[in-house]
């Protein structure tokens, strides 16, 4: 076997583009299909295979190249849908007037939890990870990074490299039975709030 790391820089560029050419237009029809732009498609496939090439060093050889370049492409995808995520919108200063400004701080001060976070934060965090460790091994591992890492159904689907529609049937069910498993909990917690009001 090659010894990888005895490899100049020269020989490494020459082996990647001779083992991922050939997987190119595969990244590329998967990128479209991730970001549904081909503006972006272009910036996720050049994303990881730079990302890719940086890391080949440490490819072992004989390994499934494909796979190995989708994982670090679904990542990217990932990391880049957080970014823009978490980055605020930008709106040229000219074009805010007060009315604007109003709109968006009543919007931010309007912001109520959920039914369902209610509830959550109500519940003792015991019974919780009790009710998720309950739940199908798939099921729980969705209900996780969708309801408790705060992944999005795409980015969860990602990760577990599933359909979207399974993540989402995944979670439908897992909710129902959560609620079963709560739903004792629940009911302690209205009669507590009808004691408490008609005292």
């Amino acid at each position: 076997m090659i010894d990888a790391t005895a490899e100049s820089d020269t020989e490494l560029a020459a082996r990647f583009a001779r083992d991922a050419v050939p997987l190119f237009d595969a990244l590329s029809r998967r990128a479209r299909r991730l970001t549904l732009s081909d503006a972006d498609a272009e910036d996720l496939l050049q994303d990881t295979l730079l990302h890719a090439y940086q890391g080949f060093r440490s490819f072992e050889r004989g390994t499934n190249l494909k796979a190995w370049l989708f994982r670090i492409q679904y990542h990217r995808w990932i990391s880049a849908h957080r970014y823009k995520e978490r980055r605020p919108a930008e709106v040229m200063v000219e074009h805010v007037g007060e009315h604007e400004l109003a709109c968006g701080v009543a919007r931010l001060s309007a912001g109520r939890p959920s039914a369902e976070d209610d509830v959550l934060e109500a519940l003792s965090d015991n019974a919780v990870r009790a009710a998720l460790a309950n739940l199908p091994e798939g099921t729980r591992v969705v209900m996780y990074y969708s309801g408790v890492a705060g992944y999005t159904y795409a980015e969860t689907a990602a990760l577990m490299d599933i359909p979207i529609g399974t993540v989402m049937s995944r979670v439908s069910r897992g909710r129902q039975r959560l609620r079963a498993s709560l739903a004792h909990l629940d009911h302690g917690q209205a009669f507590a709030e009808s004691d408490r009001q008609s005292a």
